[in-house]
């Protein structure tokens, strides 16, 4: 327990900060209909003859082929939040999403101490969580920040199984780590459909091992396999109503709609407009090195040579961090080789960060381990110096940016207003409707777009939807709420109307109020 002590104390420092703060983030523009997905599929267990479209919520078409493994799980946590401290639905679910968040950096440390000392996984697990891109997705994002946890729980949790089985003498330690593997697995399976690599990884490791579990422990490795494939698919096929009348098949459907992704949605790319389907082939890479902070790519970079040099010598095994390497390196290179539809960045991508972020452990040790044989300084001062350099630029982000860190960019970026995307998903709302209603309540609020997003958090003020009018039915002096997301204020007909507010950071404006000249 001792040894733990410091990553319980980070989890509860950052537990502590994420509870203030949850009810500053905005609702971002995919959340209302998916958390009206969690309000309706509840009803698909009430009986057969209820499991029609309707359990899907309003955005049917789309959600299921999420799976809702995750909201399932979340709402009754979020309904006693509600109850017990009188958040409002939206900041409720936000504080769940932050606890998912929280697991995953648990998770981080976790299959840290695999590759490095306690200690350093622990500040590891601090760098995680201090990504102000992390920070701000921790928060407004149920979809992919829940899926990484669940995927890297899987994983983590799949390989220490793994290790488990030659064990003769801990039967009911091997069950246990075998149950929650699988629970882990068809959980992740269960919220998207890419879920089971986590299960290739983790059979990838389990081949890795035949050799030793076929001298002693070929029957029960068998067996723990066979349990663990069947326990995970059954939970993946028990959380997802969408399979159920052919599994199968609309697996199949799933797989295909997933992949094709035909979305042609607008990304503003280096100063320029692409079709989602139509990014260069660096905008992965780009957006990976420009938004997490500056020390990350060559820590991870340090700590690949660390470990590779490590595994030739024969200090470290080459099975975990093969593992790793099929993590990231596949899908991102079909990433830059392929270019998929892409758009919001990385975060459809979050869960292939973890492996970065274990690299740079292992970086950091290299770090460590060259500056503890500097003449003259004590160790502790320079491990003091490095964890400073290394935490600093997150927390600075986090502080300067909130409650809008997850468009952060760092300083290789240079310049991003007009040049990349910001606030793409409308978390200003929130401040500009409460800006209207304590500087103009009287006057009606057009809003360009996502007008459920803003209607969430208008209760007293008329709020009306600017697609319906035009340049002659808007009236004299109109307030007009506008997002600069891919420009979407310059395209409209009442670009030209002068400035009322702005809402932004550093800079960078985010919502535009203006009002009709």
């Amino acid at each position: 327990m001792t040894s733990r002590l410091p990553v319980l104390l980070l989890l509860a420092l950052l537990l502590l900060a994420g509870i203030f703060s949850a009810s500053a983030y905005g609702l971002s523009w995919d959340e209302p209909l998916f958390y009206d997905y969690a309000e309706t599929i509840p009803s698909a267990y009430q009986g057969w003859d209820k499991l029609d479209e309707s359990v899907y919520g309003a955005s049917a078409e789309d959600h299921k082929y999420y799976g809702p493994a995750y909201l399932l799980l979340g709402r009754p946590l979020k309904r006693l939040i509600e109850t017990a401290s009188g958040m409002d639905a939206a900041a409720a679910w936000h504080l769940v999403n932050f606890f998912s968040f929280l697991l995953g950096v648990y998770f981080i440390y976790r299959l840290g101490t695999r590759f490095i000392t306690r200690g350093l996984a622990t500040v590891n697990a601090a760098f995680f969580a201090l990504q102000p891109l992390l920070w701000g997705h921790a928060f407004i994002n149920p979809k992919d920040m829940p899926f990484m946890t669940a995927f890297l729980a899987a994983v983590t949790l799949g390989l220490e199984w793994v290790d488990a089985l030659p064990e003769r003498n801990g039967g009911a330690v091997n069950t246990g780590k075998l149950l929650l593997a699988a629970l882990a697995l068809g959980i992740a399976s269960a919220i998207r459909v890419i879920g089971p690599l986590a299960g290739v990884l983790v059979f990838v490791y389990f081949i890795s091992h035949a050799r030793a579990f076929f001298k002693t422990a070929r029957t029960r490795a068998i067996l723990h396999l066979f349990i663990y494939v069947l326990i995970s698919l059954a939970l993946m096929f028990g959380l997802w109503p969408f399979l159920w009348a052919d599994p199968l098949n609309r697996l199949l459907e799933v797989l295909r709609h997933m992949s094709n992704n035909p979305t042609e949605l607008a990304v503003l790319f280096i100063g320029q407009i692409f079709p989602a389907n139509e990014l260069p082939a660096r905008y992965f890479p780009q957006m990976l090195a420009l938004t997490l902070t500056e020390p990350l790519l060559p820590l991870a970079a340090l700590g690949a040579l660390r470990m590779t040099a490590k595994i030739f010598k024969k200090e470290q095994d080459w099975r975990a961090p093969l593992v790793l390497l099929l993590w990231f390196a596949p899908l991102a290179a079909y990433n830059i080789l392929k270019v998929p539809s892409m758009y919001d960045g990385i975060r459809h991508f979050l869960f292939l960060l973890p492996p970065l972020f274990i690299l740079a452990g292992v970086g950091m040790e290299a770090v460590s381990a060259v500056t503890s044989r500097a003449p003259g300084v004590p160790r502790f001062t320079f491990n003091a110096l490095l964890v400073i350099l290394l935490l600093l630029p997150g927390i600075a982000g986090i502080i300067r940016l909130h409650p809008y860190q997850y468009t952060y960019y760092n300083s290789l970026a240079g310049p991003t207003y007009r040049v990349y995307e910001n606030d793409y998903w409308l978390t200003c709302y929130k401040e500009a409707v409460e800006w209207v209603r304590e500087n103009e309540a009287d006057q009606p609020l057009y809003i360009q777009r996502e007008f459920n997003v803003a209607n969430y958090y208008g209760d007293g003020l008329d709020l009306r939807d600017l697609r319906q009018e035009t340049l002659e039915s808007l009236p004299a002096d109109a307030l007009m709420l506008f997002s600069t997301r891919a420009n979407l204020d310059m395209k409209s007909v009442f670009r030209k109307a002068p400035l009322v507010h702005g809402i932004g950071r550093d800079g960078v404006e985010f919502c535009l109020i203006k009002r009709k000249n």
